[in-house]
């Protein structure tokens, strides 16, 4: 059992002021900030795309399309995220404050990964192909949400309301 020290003890800090000012002054900080959205604003349109082939049997190719470009997108804020990783925190992923995020990005990313894998393999249906789309976007929902609250911290950490 804790004592009352746990108690009254801060919390873990996401950023050192050095960190803060490394991510600061980083051009991967806006591309980040630009990639987010752009990759939320994909995934949007992408997943209305996936569920109305699935409710309709009309737009399998535009569905098609969209999940390779959300896929290309997740893969580029990946490769930035991590370039941002090394640059903010000296490693290229796993840094202390955003191990879980990154944790999970892998599950996100393999999920995106099979769905390519499985529709250039060209055995898989189109409804089990939307099926993986749907659990990739599934986990990827998880995984913008664990960087949500990780911006909302980090906001209220500065002083900042969020």
């Amino acid at each position: 059992m804790a004592g009352p020290e746990a108690a009254t003890a801060p919390a873990m800090r996401i950023y050192t002021s050095e960190e803060r000012a490394r991510r600061d002054a980083t051009p991967w900080t806006i591309v980040q900030g630009v990639l987010a959205p752009l990759q939320f604003l994909v995934f949007i349109v992408s997943l209305a795309l996936v569920l109305r082939y699935l409710t309709t049997g009309s737009g399998y190719e535009a569905a098609t399309i969209s999940i390779v470009l959300k896929t290309g997108v997740l893969y580029a804020i990946m490769i930035t995220g991590s370039i941002w990783e090394k640059v903010v925190f000296g490693k290229w992923l796993f840094a202390r404050p955003f191990f879980w995020e990154d944790v999970f990005s892998f599950v996100v990313i393999a999920f995106h990964t099979l769905y390519i894998w499985a529709l250039f393999d060209g055995t898989w249906s189109p409804e089990q192909l939307m099926t993986i789309a749907l659990a990739a976007y599934v986990a990827y929902v998880i995984n913008a949400g664990q960087f949500l609250r990780k911006l909302r911290l980090a906001r209220r950490e500065a002083g900042v309301t969020a």
